[in-house]
């Protein structure tokens, strides 16, 4: 009999990554405890031994609660696959071959779809038993068609998850960012403030309300100024009225990536920061174990970052 070939020996167990993803999630040891059944210095201890197993730091302690650092956010990225896929393997051993599982899915956002039909085409090869089909008449409704089991799964930004009925997930955030023309007055600023929001008309696709009162609160806290917005249906139509000068184009990173290699429109963000836009999956709970599959997959593919810097 030949030889067992020699495997990797990883420093971390399945335990190590279940407390990593629930301070992820939590933010906090004390909710991470609650989450795993465990006391809040279990947790702690927990979170300090992976630590130390792997040399480096995994979450920043700040006013805001646990932080993942880059290794942290490496990690998180990579072991929701893992886990997903050892239960995958586990139901393909002690199961039989069975009819594929499927599931219908929405997206709050249309921004999303601009990634998320090559992480279905991916999915499709990498996890044949599953089925997602998209369910684009839900989009305004993620939440009631949830709860109404007309869909199965919905990637939401603003929406309120009822966690009694519902089981949800935060599994990325991406980046609204701020476009302008090239010759526009603002193009020479290194950031923009609110006041600069204020002067000149703002550009943006329909949003459902929720998403507008998140972007006014997290740009303007309480104060809530008379805004000049235009609802353009397309983006091509949004960038080519930015391109002209003729406002300030509110966009994903996802979308306005494309379009700024040429030079004719620049990208600008706030002197606060980067306006981070969370996103949570959130899923009927009769469908768990394949909306956990289909999490791992949309972890393992989502584009981040792509303003970085």
């Amino acid at each position: 009999m030949d030889d067992i070939p020699s495997l990797p020996s990883p420093r971390l167990d399945i335990r190590d990554l279940r407390v990593v993803l629930a301070l992820a999630s939590a933010r906090t040891t004390a909710q991470a405890a609650s989450m795993l059944h465990l006391t809040q210095p279990a947790v702690s201890r927990a979170l300090l031994a992976a630590e130390d197993k792997l040399g480096t730091r995994l979450f920043d302690r700040t006013p805001r609660g646990l932080v993942p650092t880059s290794a942290g956010e490496r990690l998180i990225s990579g072991a929701t696959r893992l886990l997903v896929e050892l239960g995958d393997l586990e139901h393909r051993v002690c199961t039989p071959e069975s009819a594929p599982l499927r599931l219908r899915l929405v997206c709050e956002c249309y921004t999303a779809y601009h990634w998320l039909p090559s992480t279905l085409a991916n999915l499709r090869k990498s996890l044949p038993a599953l089925e997602v089909s998209l369910a684009l008449e839900h989009t305004h409704t993620p939440v009631a068609a949830l709860e109404a089991g007309d869909i199965d799964v919905a990637l939401v930004t603003s929406a309120v998850v009822p966690r009694a009925r519902l089981e949800e997930r935060q599994i990325f955030s991406d980046e609204v960012v701020f476009i302008v023309s090239a010759s526009h007055p603002l193009a020479a600023r290194k950031t923009l403030s609110p006041e600069d929001l204020c002067e000149h008309t703002l550009l943006s696709s329909a949003v459902p309300s929720t998403e507008g009162h998140w972007f006014m609160k997290r740009v303007f806290g309480r104060a809530r100024p008379q805004l000049r917005f235009e609802k353009i249906p397309l983006t091509e139509a949004i960038i080519d009225v930015a391109r002209a000068g003729l406002g300030i184009a509110v966009l994903s990173e996802w979308v306005a990536s494309p379009h700024l290699g040429k030079g004719d429109v620049v990208a600008k963000r706030l002197a606060s920061g980067p306006l981070l836009r969370p996103w949570r999956m959130a899923w009927r709970r009769e469908v768990d174990s394949a909306a956990l599959r289909l999490l791992a997959a949309i972890e393992a593919t989502v584009p981040r970052g792509l303003l970085a810097g």
